[in-house]
Formats: structure tokens, sequence, C-alpha cells
């Protein structure tokens, strides 16, 4: 279960999302970072028109916000190619695959995101179409069923996941290009901020890009969502031009720190630091401690502890390490925290 938070890297809503759209670029020579796989998909693309043919399927995967869904967008411009967009949840039966197949034309893009959450029937489905471009469809059923087999178009479908290890093997095998996205610089961040600037019109002083990009996690839909939150609070509480000051008190008000550590971050350390005593704990029961879901704090929270060394995984649990506690301004003990009631009993 994911949460709703500003520094989540998972889409919030439909508005947000028209937003980014509003923002990407149309072709990789506008892509900020990911050099590996920008350089690697113009081989494929420039080898692919030279042959006239489509491109292999593609696999992109990685955390949520890196810009799957972006590349996938950029690759259909950059072939001169249309593409139909659904969901592994949105694909329930053959039925709703068999739709959007059969209207693929040659070389167009098939994008399915979040790949691996499509059913077992629906997957197998498409295994045909992706290998020999065809698909055998089942009509009606029991003495009247009959299967009717129907060529494809030749296209390419491109998925994408946050979660590569719950693809299937059969499934993951017949993707001819796999690219892990990595998460993004500081400097590239301030880039992509850069180009949102000035997509929007918004004016800024120096260092304030900079500063946004340090609070992102890494990732560009967060330093698109900052940025947005700070224009409405320029807009409404200043000039509408963003300074540090209007940066500092915006994100104050989002209660989120010079790392980027939100308020659940800071709970998780200092329930990790205070209640067991800097650890090992078990997931489980942090997450009982904070009363949340174990999937919020897995996939939402401890990604990012983990990338910036405030928390370290053994096979006992999760310990928090002293640059946590250095950013929190905690002392850990052997047996206290520098918080701790003292023990009346100590002599």
């Amino acid at each position: 279960m994911a949460i709703d938070r500003v520094i989540s890297g998972n889409r919030r809503n439909e508005q947000e999302e028209n937003f980014n759209l509003s923002l990407r670029p149309k072709n990789l020579s506008g892509c900020v970072g990911q050099k590996n796989v920008k350089e690697k998909l113009l081989i494929a693309i420039e080898a692919a028109k030279g042959r006239s043919e489509p491109l292999e399927h593609i696999l992109f995967y990685g955390p949520p916000g890196l810009g799957k869904t972006t590349l996938a967008h950029v690759v259909a411009n950059e072939m001169g190619a249309n593409i139909r967009c659904s969901s592994g949840p949105a694909l329930v039966k053959q039925g709703d695959v068999m739709g959007l197949l059969t209207n693929m034309a040659q070389g167009d893009v098939l994008f399915i995101d979040e790949i691996h959450r499509l059913s077992t029937p629906v997957e197998e489905f498409i295994y045909p179409a992706m290998e020999d471009f065809k698909v055998d469809f089942t009509v009606d059923s029991g003495m009247h069923a009959k299967t009717i087999n129907f060529p494809l178009k030749r296209f390419t479908l491109i998925g994408a996941t946050t979660r590569a290890g719950l693809l299937s093997a059969p499934l993951r095998s017949r993707f001819g290009m796999l690219y892990h996205l990595e998460y993004y610089s500081t400097k590239e961040l301030t880039e992509i901020l850069h180009r949102s600037s000035q997509l929007l019109s918004l004016g800024y002083d120096d260092g304030t890009l900079e500063l946004i990009a340090a609070r992102s996690r890494g990732t560009p839909r967060i330093a698109n969502r900052l940025l947005k939150r700070v224009r409405d609070y320029a807009q409404v509480k200043g000039s509408g031009k963003l300074s540090k000051n209007i940066l500092d008190n915006a994100l104050k008000m989002e209660r989120i720190d010079e790392l980027g550590l939100d308020e659940l971050d800071r709970s998780v350390l200092r329930a990790l630091a205070e209640v067991y005593e800097g650890g090992p704990a078990g997931i489980e029961a942090i997450a009982a401690t904070l009363g949340e879901e174990r999937d919020t704090l897995e996939d939402v929270v401890e990604p990012y502890l983990l990338q910036i060394g405030f928390v370290r995984r053994t096979k006992r649990g999760r310990e928090i390490t002293k640059a946590a506690c250095e950013h929190l301004g905690i002392e850990i003990h052997k047996n206290k925290t520098k918080h701790s009631e003292p023990d009346l009993f100590e002599q």
C-alpha cells in the first residue's frame, strides 16, 4: 500500500499527471540523465529505422518517478509511431487486450505501465502476440467454443514496472531490450527544474533550483512536484518569483527538510533510535509501532533511507546509522537514547 506524500515517487492524481505530461521532453536529445539508457536506445532506434522495422519489445524497470512513461512516449516520437497506453491492473481479461492489439497499426507502440500486475490469463494471451504477432481468441464456450486466429501488425510493446522481480520469467524473456533506470544526481535534477521553470515561465533567484533538486530524492517527478508547490506558495505569499526565503517557508510548511525527508521518514528513524535503541528491529515491528502498513515502509520509505545511508538492512532487521543519528540530533547509548527517561534506581 502506497500513501499520498509530497515526496513519494508515485503518481497522485490525474491533474498532476497532466501537469507532468506538459513538462515531458518529446525526444531523446531533450531528456536529461540516464545517459547509458539513452545511448542504447538511440542506437536501437537508428538501426530499426534504417531497416524500416519496428523496434524490439522494451522493458523499463526501476523506482517510481524516474521517467519510464516519459521514455516510452519519447521512443514512440523518435520512431514516428502512435502510442497506445494502458496499465496492468486495467487489463483484466483477454478481450481487454484484444481490442488494443487489433487496432495497432504497423510499427505502433503499446505501452503497459505496471506490467507486473497483469493477470496470468492476460499475460499468457500476449505471449504469441509478442513473439509471432498473432493471437488465438476463443469465442463462446462449451460445445460451441471455437478459436479464431487473428494476425496482428508488427508492433512494439513497451512495459514499465517498479518491481521487476515480480515479472514471470517467460514474460521477461520475451523483451528484447531491458533497461534499468537509476536515480538522478542533483545536477541532473537542476537541469530538469531549469527546463520546467522555462516551460512554466517561472522566475527564480540563483541557487533556488539547486536547493529544490537536493530535496527531491533523486527523482524527477518529486522535483517537479516540489517546484509546483513552491510556485503556488510564491504566487500567494510572494511576488511569484522563487527565492530562498520563499523556498524555505514553502517546504517547511510541507515538513520536508534539507535532505528531502518528511515526517514519516523521521518517524521511522526515531522509532529505530528511541524505541529499538538503534536496532536491529524487524520491519513488522517498526510498522506496528508507527501504525503503518509494512508495504508502505518497504516500498515508500525504506528505499531512500537505504540509498542515503541512514538505515542498514541486516539478517536480524533494520538498524539506524550514525549519519541518521547526527541528522536527527539523537545519540544512541547501549541501553538508552539521549532522550530516554533517567533510571530512578541507578546509583
